[in-house]
């Protein structure tokens, strides 16, 4: 699958049981992270089950065209030879970050605080993704930006060359802002503060904790605040990345929906931060037990077994839960309508800035589907049908959007009639072997002619 090229039509139809061990990708988080700490440090980072999807591999290109040796050695061990921290290279082409908006932020954070000039592009998704949100703290340690319109790529950045400490408070909950903060605090001299009203993700002050820096989490009344202390020598670290959370929400919630399914999806992150949407689904009525909770390089894993749940209600989620599973919502959307009862989802106009406007794409590819969804700014309710009365039979836009093409796929799993998506193809940003492994658990999902 590439995420980038023509569109790759696919189609999926009511299948038997699903049944089997999903063994999914490396988080796509920890492994964007690895490479950009890893190229951050003095020595050699050595990583195993990194995540090869387009996004990462973009990431790994990026952080070469700094100055680092990133190299594979193949089954999804790699390693980064870093330049340490303020020691990147000015690239010589422009960085593609093609769809992924994780990368392109966290890649400026890492160089902003750096005396060098990088210019940031990506794939149409990415291109139409608003940037401010990361340009504007940037902006305040002496970085400068010059992009499009509204703060869009493609866009220069001109590093500061006597960068300053910050104290800032982000204005939404997002990780990702907070983590380009935070990485190009590495390279301003003192302290510097991210104060979030909201926990989001916290990977990056887990991994910088693992890599040395001097880095403390406070809550207080004003938030959750971050100090870190600016100039560490970070030190080269070997990493696990477990199994990526967001991508088992895909064969997870498939098995909830298909008759007589049982998966076991191991080695899964359960770090508080991410596993919302599994805490939804057993609030829901799922049938899905964790199974041998262990700790693994400092984040909690466990392995998930999914069965059929042909009784699923559905449920109010609570808005403070939604930083903990904002990727997650479009397939929780899907398992919705195979509920009874309306799912009121509130406080994300957060997916409405995403790879696509993800609120709009999904309830409009499940209204054609035959499932009634009422949406506004900031919510959307979904009102659901329960087990075997789902439609189907439409084609649904995937707007460069790997999250919503594979939602939708999912939502043909046991619909009446078969599900279409126009372009498959985004899918290889975060989860290249999906097709593959959702086969192996007796899927049909297939390819269409073009």
């Amino acid at each position: 699958m590439s995420g980038h090229g023509d569109p790759i039509p696919m189609k999926s139809v009511a299948c038997g049981p699903l049944t089997g061990t999903a063994e999914v990708p490396g988080d796509k988080s920890i492994s964007h992270r690895s490479l950009i700490l890893g190229a951050m440090c003095v020595g050699e980072t050595t990583i195993e089950g990194l995540l090869e999807g387009q996004d990462v591999l973009d990431t790994a290109k990026a952080m070469r065209a700094f100055g680092a040796e990133v190299t594979n050695h193949g089954g999804g061990r790699w390693s980064v030879q870093g330049v340490g921290v303020g020691g990147f290279a000015e690239p010589d082409q422009v960085i593609d970050c093609g769809n992924s908006g994780t990368g392109v932020r966290l890649i400026m954070g890492s160089m902003a605080t750096s005396p060098i000039t990088a210019t940031f592009t990506g794939d149409a998704s990415l291109n139409g993704r608003p940037m401010a949100r990361v340009t504007d703290p940037l902006a305040l340690f002496g970085c400068q930006a010059v992009g499009r319109s509204g703060g869009r790529l493609p866009m220069t950045l001109v590093g500061a060359r006597e960068p300053v400490p910050v104290r800032y408070t982000v204005p939404v909950p997002s990780a990702q802002v907070k983590s380009a903060v935070l990485l190009a605090g590495l390279n301003a001299p003192g302290q510097t503060v991210v104060i979030e009203a909201e926990a989001t993700r916290d990977h990056t002050e887990r991994m910088l904790a693992g890599f040395g820096a001097e880095i403390s989490v406070e809550e207080t009344e004003e938030g959750r605040v971050i100090t870190l202390t600016g100039q560490p020598e970070l030190t080269a670290q070997h990493i696990e990345v477990p199994r990526d959370p967001s991508s088992a929400a895909f064969p997870v919630c498939a098995a909830l929906i298909v008759p007589g399914s049982d998966v076991l999806v191991p080695g899964i992150g359960l770090n508080p931060t991410r596993a919302g949407l599994f805490t939804m689904l057993r609030e829901m009525g799922a049938d899905l037990v964790y199974e041998n909770e262990r700790e693994e390089g400092g984040e909690p894993v466990a392995d998930l077994r999914a069965r059929f749940s042909p009784d699923l209600k559905g449920i109010e989620v609570p808005p403070e839960r939604a930083a903990s599973m904002i990727d997650e919502y479009p397939v929780l959307s899907v398992v919705a309508s195979y509920a009874s009862g309306q799912t009121v989802m509130r406080g994300v106009k957060e997916l409405r800035v995403k790879e696509s406007d993800r609120i709009d794409a999904m309830a409009t590819g499940l209204r054609a589907n035959g499932i009634e969804v009422e949406d506004g700014p900031d919510w959307w309710i979904v009102t659901g049908k329960g087990h075997g009365n789902v439609p189907g039979g439409a084609t649904c836009a995937s707007h460069l959007d790997h999250r919503i093409a594979m939602s939708f796929l999912i939502l043909g799993m046991a619909a009446q009639n078969p599900v279409h998506v126009d372009d498959g193809g985004p899918i290889a940003t975060s989860f290249p072997i999906f097709e593959p492994l959702m086969r192996d658990l007796g899927a049909d999902v297939s390819r269409e002619a073009g």
